[in-house]
């Protein structure tokens, strides 16, 4: 019978045999190339031979970049060699972006990479103040001259003049270009509160409502106050309460006062007018 030809085996089957253990990494250049040999386990638990090909290129950088390239490599890439591992860094295209400053410099064409650098002729950076040439002032040829001396001599005096018209104080409303505030309508009358009373040692729940019911039956009320946090929003405690007749909030205040409501005595009486110095 025919000898059977020796079948030659592949590198998978030649990682099979191996004990479980994956092979070093390994790195080939040859002709401008960097061939990059790896091997892992993929999502179904199958050893996967893994081969990137880097073009090697050499640029010119500035000297910030370069140095920046020698720094020591830390964390999961310290014991890595020079260059980037796909492990930890991801290596994407470079972006070149334009800055347009305006649309001027936009349509100018580009003449070429020095050009940039020239001096532009046509901008003005300074320009005098006393003949407004494209100089310094303190190298202005007519700063000496008669008629630019007599401009200002003439302006030194109309300052001098409008700040000695007068040594009185003017009301901001009363100076020139001021707008003028039209005259303040005389305050109506105070409110009444010889026919409020204060009622306290209310529940933190309360609510209008619950102080309308309670106050309702004594007569007409003209107002109605509760005190409220502005953080929560619940009672403070205490309300106030305008009567149209005192007769009326005397009665509230008679029968009110030491009342149980809502598993709380009220205390009921009358409102305070605030002190005015």
């Amino acid at each position: 019978m025919p000898v059977a030809d020796d079948i030659q085996s592949s590198w998978a089957d030649e990682v099979e045999i191996d004990l479980g253990a994956l092979p070093p990494p390994s790195e080939v250049v040859e002709n401008g190339l960097k061939i990059v040999t790896e091997y892992k386990y993929d999502n179904d638990n199958k050893k996967v031979k893994i081969v990137r090909t880097y073009k090697i290129e050499k640029r010119v950088v500035s000297k910030s970049i370069a140095k920046r390239k020698t720094w020591s490599k830390f964390g999961d890439s310290a014991n890595d060699k020079p260059g980037p591992n796909p492990a930890t860094t991801n290596v994407s295209d470079d972006v070149f972006m334009q800055f347009i400053t305006s649309k001027e410099e936009s349509q100018r064409t580009d003449d070429g990479e020095l050009d940039g650098l020239k001096p532009q002729s046509s901008s003005v950076i300074y320009k005098c103040r006393t003949c407004q040439g494209e100089h310094w002032t303190l190298s202005c040829p007519f700063k000496n001259s008669e008629v630019v001396m007599a401009k200002a001599n003439e302006a030194a005096k109309a300052a001098e003049a409008k700040t000695t018209t007068t040594n009185k104080y003017i009301a901001p409303n009363l100076r020139e270009g001021a707008a003028r505030s039209l005259p303040r309508e005389p305050p109506g009358p105070r409110r009444d509160d010889t026919t409020a009373i204060r009622i306290s040692n209310l529940s933190n729940f309360a609510v209008e409502a619950d102080l309308d019911d309670l106050v309702r039956g004594f007569g007409p009320v003209q107002k109605l106050y509760l005190a409220k946090e502005k953080s929560t929003g619940q009672c403070k405690g205490f309300a106030y309460v305008h009567f149209k007749f005192r007769a009326d909030a005397a009665k509230a205040i008679q029968i009110l006062n030491g009342y149980g409501y809502d598993h709380l005595i009220l205390n009921v009486e009358w409102s305070k007018p605030p002190q005015n110095n």
